[in-house]
């Protein structure tokens, strides 16, 4: 396999689990009171937002690149 097939088939990957996830999501851990031996935490989820549009981009990349490579020989 040429390397711009590979390329192309990883773009495509890359751009069907972002549509599947549409984030990334992660916990946290932050210090809410720190007095001596007494310690509280508290564990925070964030979402880091993935749009669509990424998706879209990287799937027809890969696509158009994976459609050049065929006709290139």
């Amino acid at each position: 396999m040429k390397t711009t097939t590979i390329i192309a088939i990883i773009l495509i990957t890359i751009g069907i689990i972002a549509f599947g996830y549409q984030g990334i999501t992660y916990t946290t851990r932050e210090d809410v009171i720190n007095l001596g031996p007494l310690k509280m935490t508290a564990e925070t989820t964030k979402t880091l937002p993935l749009p669509p549009i990424v998706g879209t981009i990287t799937l027809v990349g890969g696509i158009v690149l994976l459609f050049a490579a065929s006709r290139k020989g």
